[in-house]
């Protein structure tokens, strides 16, 4: 028999409520005080009967970022079986994420399911598609920094740290330096299309390098949390692999690029971080490719509509 594993859940709501907990659980957990800086909370309207039964309450508070701000809570401690639980009582608004406590401690967290709709300072860290590169307005990043500035002058900021021909690897030792200044509440990477080319001399050689993706992200999930930053990838765009197969000295295909896109989803889904599927979008278009990997301005302002219904 598997022995179950201790959890530590900050909670600032429902979960709180001892007949919740009996509910849910089949007793009171143990708790203790516990803050979440740089989080203040709003409240969320509840359509399930069944949440609604167990709270009773039709409204709920969920968490959104804020400088200076500071949520009071408890934090739960809890079995295996009591996390699936309370994952099953969490409507889909919601999902489990790791956060800083203020104490300097790691917990779960349930945050809004769409990351960038809570978030209020966003970093972007990526290759020469984050960057904007082929579009004279400055790319998807440009539109979603337009839009999110917008929504709160005074409070919302957004910095692309874009780098043209960046990997995961690269944005893994360019960044940390430049988040401390900037205070960010969300790190929105949007890389790995060039750790999925193969130089044309080597294009041959075939090489597994799911582990390096791997590798590489659960470093940037670390330092993300350094800063009590949530962690936010973004899978490949899709490429038209008959315009990218010698590009640059470098080979770009399909089967790679999926490759790629499986190996990031499989790695945030087992580490709970939160994936942007960016491939269907531009799927079968490549009219919206200046070079077959590079939107033009059409292509990136399809991205933008698409990145924003899926995570603002």
């Amino acid at each position: 028999m598997t022995e179950s594993r201790p959890h530590t859940l900050f909670s600032f709501g429902t979960l709180l409520d001892k007949r919740v907990q009996t509910a849910l659980f089949g007793r009171a957990v143990p708790s203790s005080a516990a803050s979440l800086a740089g989080y203040t909370t709003r409240p969320l309207p509840i359509t399930d009967p069944s949440v609604i039964s167990t709270s009773g309450l039709d409204v709920h508070l969920t968490l959104e970022r804020k400088i200076g701000a500071a949520v009071e809570g408890a934090v739960l401690h809890l079995t295996d079986q009591d996390l699936a639980a309370a994952d099953a009582y969490e409507v889909d608004d919601y999902v489990r994420r790791r956060v800083l406590l203020s104490s300097g401690e790691s917990a779960w967290a349930y945050l809004d399911a769409k990351p960038l709709r809570a978030a209020a300072r966003i970093v972007i860290a990526g290759d020469s598609i984050a960057y904007g590169r082929c579009d004279p307005q400055g790319g998807w990043a440009a539109r979603l920094a337009a839009a999110h500035i917008a929504g709160n002058e005074a409070e919302h900021r957004l910095f692309n740290l874009a780098i043209p021909g960046s990997t995961l690897t690269g944005v893994g030792e360019q960044t940390p330096p430049l988040l401390a200044p900037r205070l960010p509440d969300t790190l929105l990477v949007a890389a790995g299309i060039n750790d999925s080319a193969l130089p044309l001399a080597d294009a041959g050689t075939p090489r597994d390098w799911s582990a390096d993706i791997a590798d590489n992200l659960t470093a940037l999930a670390a330092m993300a949390l350094t800063h009590n930053a949530r962690l936010v990838v973004m899978g490949p765009i899709w490429l038209d692999e008959a315009r990218t197969r010698d590009y640059e000295g470098l080979r770009f295909t399909e089967e790679r690029a999926l490759s790629l896109r499986e190996s990031i989803r499989a790695w945030c889904a087992e580490s709970y971080v939160d994936f942007l599927d960016m491939w269907e979008p531009l799927r079968g278009r490549p009219e919206l490719l200046v070079d077959g990997l590079h939107p033009n301005s059409e292509g990136h302002r399809v991205l933008y509509r698409y990145l924003d219904s899926i995570s603002r």
